[in-house]
């Protein structure tokens, strides 16, 4: 069933990676996609082609209706005549703002081994203008159409990065404030019945994480926060996040949900989704995926181990809780 048939969404950065999965996913579910993206036509960013013409046919296989739009969202003022756009097209009516454009991931990459105080300082704008900034740029304008409707969701994609040190300094703040910018929002957009969520997908294999993650593998590196990378045990694919937004937007108690993060394999197993092979990849909390990345013999065993989460309070005294109080 197409349960979002006749709803109009927006996913930013939709070229390629999570993004083009993201799209996809609501294109199955029967929506109007409005992806945008720097390329109309194929392009290639390290290798990796993409382009927001390949996204919309996808979006199009998979039963929906997809709508690409040219946009830098660096340029505040295309970012303005986009919404000014959809306002015109669908005669005010935006149900999703997918807040995912990223510019960051080639800086991390080159990054990756430095110390913050080895880099440019231009590795905070790489990772924090497209991204957190140009996601707060988007929600402002959002938020003027979805407000009058009285109707909406704004998902934030974050990162599991925003409570622990991954990557980079600047990728942990900028996913931390990511969260909290979901979580404001939810505060002043309550009453007009607009939700704003913040989604942790998990190990997504995207083509350029996946092209990064072997280029760790070849270092031979032994950094603990680098391991995860090793076999690609329990990744996902970008339509698992994609599928997991169109349940989402699809519940009809969507106000319970405001303010918080949302993991998606954990949406996935509340909805009953399965990634694009048939699989269900376990929540990065939980004891089927923590078990077996600490006893590697267990992965292959992992389907035997119960799926119990470990609780927040738990997991806030160990691993996550960054910064500490």
């Amino acid at each position: 069933m197409k349960h979002l048939e006749g709803k109009v969404a927006l996913v930013t950065g939709a070229t390629r990676g999570i993004g083009r999965g993201i799209a996809i996913g609501l294109g199955e579910a029967g929506a109007t996609v409005y992806v945008t993206g720097r390329s109309l036509n194929n392009s290639s960013s390290d290798g990796v082609f993409g382009s927001l013409s390949e996204t919309q046919l996808a979006i199009e296989e998979a039963g929906g209706v997809g709508i690409p739009v040219q946009v830098d969202h660096s340029d505040d003022e295309q970012v303005r005549l986009l919404f000014e756009r959809i306002q015109d097209e669908q005669d005010g009516q935006l149900d999703l703002l997918v807040n995912n454009a990223y510019s960051g991931v080639q800086a991390l990459k080159d990054a990756y081994s430095q110390p913050f105080w080895d880099c440019e300082p231009s590795l905070w704008d790489a990772s924090n203008n497209v991204g957190l900034r140009s996601h707060y740029v988007a929600s402002v304008f959002a938020a003027r159409m979805m407000t009058k409707r009285n109707s909406g969701l704004i998902c934030t994609i974050s990162s599991w990065g925003s409570m622990f040190y991954l990557f980079k300094t600047a990728y942990g703040v900028g996913k931390a404030a990511c969260d909290r910018l979901a979580a404001d929002m939810a505060v002043e957009l309550k009453p007009h019945n607009v939700a704003s969520v913040s989604i942790w997908p998990g190990i997504v294999g995207t083509e350029l994480f996946s092209s990064f993650a072997s280029e760790v593998n070849q270092t031979n590196t032994t950094e603990k926060n680098y391991s995860f990378l090793s076999d690609r045990y329990n990744w996902e694919t970008p339509l698992f996040t994609g599928r997991a937004i169109a349940a989402l937007a699809g519940e009809p108690n969507l106000m319970r949900h405001t303010g918080r993060v949302q993991i998606v394999a954990e949406l996935a197993n509340k909805y009953g989704i399965v990634d694009e092979n048939g699989d269900r990849p376990a929540s990065l909390r939980s004891s089927r995926f923590l078990l077996p990345a600490a006893l590697p013999v267990l992965k292959k065993y992992s389907s035997l181990i119960p799926d119990i989460k470990v609780p927040w309070s738990l997991l806030l005294l160990v691993a996550l809780g960054s910064p500490k109080i």
